[in-house]
């Protein structure tokens, strides 16, 4: 049998843990996860790590990394023991996830409408001037159901006291969900019977819930709205999950030349039997290339006119072109306010505590703690563009501070957080702790839906605390497990 796993030598190094509420004695809803763990060798546990990275290979799940000026295609870094989250805990996290999305785009109408929150002095008029994702074009534009960001991946982190926080929100074109479906089949192949003994709540309606959010929004009456997914095509490094969904869903993979705007201001998709009228188009491709009518001239991904369309309410966009003036990590700052100015409550889950460093006050503070802060521009993604303080060199903070100097709008910061750990299976088939983050999905239409979880990133390399799969992370199962009480 080989030498079996030993619980008590699992150390969270001082980290709250996601499996264990203290050294030894996991949380109610993991106890069936290591107990069931606890009856194997560490010989068994590898060749269960096998059997995932062999599924992964057979299912043809990878994504995209850009590296020095060529682009790979990777097997989907994966860790097969999954995190979890009590049910009564999520039931929480699902309602203040809608609360925030709610507001958001309640805040993204009022925006491009009579933009009653900045003549309350709630919102810095300054902050949209100079705001890179604020689309003038949309102006005036009222999209069916009120809603701007129809899908919506917030990042959720938990601290060292236990508290889940709101890292950020990703409104422009998120992805990632496509993994958090993937996962759980992965999971089910190498844990068969933790699936048997354990109320693990499913994840596998996402598809189904997306379609009928995009169906909402069709113009046109009807049961048979068509949908298409734009994508821009096989070099996107999210192009699995666009293929994935479109198959998932039923509908059309679309690249902006199979896509024209009539002389009738409404889209058509052409195919070999003619021209089909399209009613929502769930767009993966960023604003600035949608349309070269209305915004880069030069961009081959869109089709010309279809901004025309969209204002003329002949085609529903999702997400909505200009949403992503929301998504900016300095007007995450704002959510809270946000939140209480639009629907009078306050926050169900909290902000991270942050610093805006066009603030006088806030950028002495971070200029005087960049040893001791993350620091992140307003509209970078992925992780790129950041300073983690703490593991940064005294040049690098030097030549930081003067980016932040050049331009305090479009930096912001937050302390480091002690982010919490779950126990993953590192080299030699030890079971180590690394720090994670979460993102759910909240999907917004005629109603609204979370994901039962959503897709937890972890950071393989031991202390690191970036789990983007860009820069080396992986991902976990997320379980949401309902528990007797």
């Amino acid at each position: 049998m080989g030498e079996p796993l030993n619980w008590s030598e699992y150390d969270p190094n001082g980290f709250f843990d996601e499996l264990f509420e203290a050294p030894g004695r996991p949380r109610a809803s993991a106890r069936t996860l290591v107990d069931t763990l606890a009856g194997m060798s560490r010989q068994e546990l590898a060749d269960r790590r096998v059997a995932a990275d062999l599924a992964i290979k057979s299912m043809g799940i990878t994504f995209t990394v850009y590296s020095q000026g060529s682009m790979l295609d990777r097997t989907w870094p994966f860790d097969i023991l999954p995190r979890i989250i009590d049910s009564r805990e999520w039931a929480r996290t699902e309602a203040g996830l809608k609360q925030r999305v709610q507001a958001l785009n309640l805040f993204i109408q009022d925006i491009y409408t009579d933009q009653k929150i900045i003549r309350d002095g709630v919102f810095p008029r300054e902050l949209l001037e100079q705001s890179v994702n604020y689309r003038p074009q949309c102006q005036g534009m009222r999209p069916k159901h009120g809603q701007w960001a129809h899908i919506c991946g917030s990042d959720l982190v938990r601290d060292g006291d236990g508290t889940l926080y709101v890292l950020e929100d990703n409104l422009r074109v998120p992805s990632g969900v496509s993994y958090m479906v993937e996962n759980r089949l992965v999971t089910k192949r190498v844990f068969p019977e933790l699936f048997e003994h354990s109320s693990i709540l499913p994840v596998d309606e996402y598809p189904a819930e997306l379609y009928e959010m995009l169906a909402s929004l069709s113009p046109r009456d009807g049961d048979d709205p068509m949908i298409v997914l734009l994508t821009p095509g096989i070099y996107n490094s999210a192009y699995f999950e666009h293929a994935y969904l479109a198959q998932q869903m039923g509908i059309e993979l679309v690249e902006g030349p199979d896509l024209v705007v009539g002389d009738d201001d409404c889209v058509y998709l052409r195919s070999v039997e003619g021209l089909t009228r399209v009613d929502v188009i769930y767009r993966r491709v960023d604003d600035l290339f949608i349309d070269p009518e209305a915004f880069n001239p030069d961009s081959l991904l869109g089709a010309p006119g279809l901004m025309r369309a969209w204002l003329k309410g002949n085609v529903a966009l999702a997400n909505a072109p200009g949403c992503g003036m929301a998504d900016d990590k300095v007007v995450y700052a704002y959510v809270p306010e946000i939140i209480k100015y639009y629907l009078d409550q306050d926050p169900i889950i909290p902000n991270v505590p942050s610093f805006l460093c066009h603030r006088k006050q806030d950028l002495d503070h971070v200029l005087a703690n960049l040893d001791q802060l993350v620091v992140k521009p307003a509209n970078e993604s992925g992780g790129y563009g950041m300073l983690i303080g703490p593991r940064a060199t005294e040049a690098e903070r030097k030549a930081f501070a003067e980016q932040i100097r050049k331009n305090p709008r479009n930096y912001m910061a937050q302390p480091t957080l002690n982010l919490s750990v779950c126990p993953t299976v590192c080299e030699e088939s030890q079971i180590e702790p690394r720090h994670l983050d979460l993102r759910p999905f909240i999907l917004s239409g005629e109603s609204q839906y979370v994901t039962m979880g959503g897709l937890t990133r972890v950071a393989m390399v031991k202390g690191s605390l970036v789990v983007n799969s860009s820069q080396g992370g992986g991902s976990k199962d997320t379980w949401i497990v309902e528990v007797d009480d």
